[in-house]
């Protein structure tokens, strides 16, 4: 070789993470499953969770049959799942037992996200305690902040 990578070097990094590892990562199923995939992960530092937004889901049905809007508490959980993939990937877990939801900190919701929009979650780690995460999350339709939350949690193993 002439001075070029070492092709016995494993990547142990992940970049993204589609729906099918989304699945294998989170105990969240449809119809509370609020992320589609998650992209640019470096590590738990970044990573940016995509939700595609339907008319077809249930939240629609009531909030609101005549202006749908997407709720903010889904907002808030899209933005913990992403993160909640963060961790699980950077611990190495194939999945975790549970990821508990523990705080949610100066929550602002800018801009209603309607059906049809495509949901962008840019989640920052603030710090990391054992097995407590705390990101930044910013929600962004369209370039434009619609919410944004300050959120921890923690995994559960067995």
């Amino acid at each position: 070789m002439d001075g070029g990578a070492d092709l016995t070097e494993v990547k142990t990094t992940v970049e993204s993470a589609e729906i099918r590892d989304v699945l294998t990562y989170l105990p969240h199923r449809y119809p509370f499953l609020m992320i589609d995939r998650v992209t640019n992960i470096d590590q738990d530092r970044f990573g940016i969770g995509i939700k595609n937004v339907t008319i077809n889901e249930p939240q629609f049905q009531g909030h609101f049959p005549a202006a749908p809007v997407m709720p903010g508490v889904l907002l808030i959980e899209g933005m913990a799942q992403t993160a909640g993939v963060l961790c699980v990937i950077a611990q190495g877990l194939e999945s975790p037992s549970l990821v508990y939801f523990m705080t949610i900190d100066k929550a602002k919701f800018r801009k209603p996200v309607v059906p049809g929009d495509v949901v962008e979650y840019h989640m920052t780690k603030e710090r990391q305690r054992g097995n407590i995460w705390r990101f930044h999350g910013k929600a962004i339709v369209r370039d434009q902040v619609v919410a944004e939350a300050d959120v921890s949690a923690m995994i559960v193993r067995d």
